[in-house]
């Protein structure tokens, strides 16, 4: 077990309304990838399934800073 903070990250997708934002065109499609201890491993999960989704512009995934949210006065938040 790391000694480092737990800085909960969420990474979703779907289809976006307009690729520039991330209103997505219907909520129930959006597709839970996990939840993440950390930026690092957030962004590995991140990168693998927006590059499967390369090819088709309305597709998106993005990551969530859950610890922001959560704790906003957390170093590092």
């Amino acid at each position: 077990m790391s000694d480092a903070p737990q800085l909960l990250h969420l990474v979703i997708g779907g289809r976006v309304t307009d690729p520039r934002g991330t209103e997505f065109q219907d909520l129930k499609d959006i597709h839970t990838v996990g939840f993440f201890p950390d930026f690092e491993s957030a962004e590995e999960a991140w990168r693998g399934w927006a590059q499967r989704t390369v090819d088709d512009a309305e597709m998106k995934y993005v990551i969530v800073h859950l610890h922001k949210l959560l704790e906003p006065d957390l170093p590092g938040a």
